[in-house]
């Protein structure tokens, strides 16, 4: 049985529900570091992106979660966050939605 985060939040290995796209990821890529992670916590990046394209920001402060909403209305970046084994991965979608990196805050 498959017991990673990404495909089991609730603990009984049933998918994440699917979310609707909120915008266009672009190009999407990842550095090293965030590859590195995502390998050693056997979490998908893919699944990192699904769960940032559908509006799941992982664990970001209220107020980043606001400046999503804005973003997503007036065409900003959008960030989310989201903990990886013993890291923390970033996924970042550029203003113009031409560009979408996941990596490790330290990779900014």
């Amino acid at each position: 049985m498959d017991h990673r985060k990404d495909t089991a939040p609730d603990g009984l290995g049933h998918p994440p529900p699917e979310r609707q796209p909120l915008f266009p990821l672009g190009h999407t890529v990842a550095t090293p570091g965030a590859l590195d992670a995502c390998e050693e916590a056997n979490v998908s990046p893919s699944s990192l992106l699904a769960r940032h394209h559908g509006g799941d920001w992982g664990e970001i402060p209220p107020e980043d979660a606001r400046e999503n909403a804005r973003s997503l209305k007036y065409g900003f970046r959008v960030l989310s966050s989201y903990p990886v084994g013993d890291a923390t991965c970033w996924v970042l979608t550029e203003s113009d939605r031409s560009l979408t990196t996941i990596l490790l805050p330290e990779e900014y």
